[in-house]
């Protein structure tokens, strides 16, 4: 089954015209860019996510270690991954906002239409 939605009249670009913006410096740029931030940022979130069970599994003493009142490191640091998560959100977003920049320059520069769908 195909799921290729029919050329649009009203959009002149063809797939060459694609593979012609995708195959440009500043595209390639672009999404250099973005692998340079979201691979990075992918891996520290993986590896602080699972250093909590990894953190109780091999070191629970260290782990069952109060803090304040009845709360253990553990569940301070299960709280800290929230936040870990919001500065990660936020970052993405202050980041996209140049992603964003570099992508109308690209559209600026190949005179590409791009129309709302």
């Amino acid at each position: 089954m195909n799921h290729t939605n029919p050329p649009d009249p009203s959009n002149p670009l063809t797939a060459t015209d694609w593979s012609q913006i995708a195959a440009s410096p500043e595209f390639q740029a672009l999404v250099a860019a973005k692998r340079r931030f979201i691979i990075p940022a992918t891996i520290f979130f993986v590896l602080y996510y699972f250093a909590l069970p990894i953190m109780v599994g091999y070191f629970p003493r260290l782990m069952e270690m109060t803090v304040i009142g009845h709360v253990n490191l553990a569940y301070l640091f299960a709280l800290s991954q929230f936040f870990m998560a919001w500065i990660l959100a936020y970052l993405y977003v202050r980041k996209s906002a140049r992603f964003d920049a570099m992508a109308a320059e690209i559209v600026a520069s190949q005179n590409v239409t791009v129309s709302p769908r």
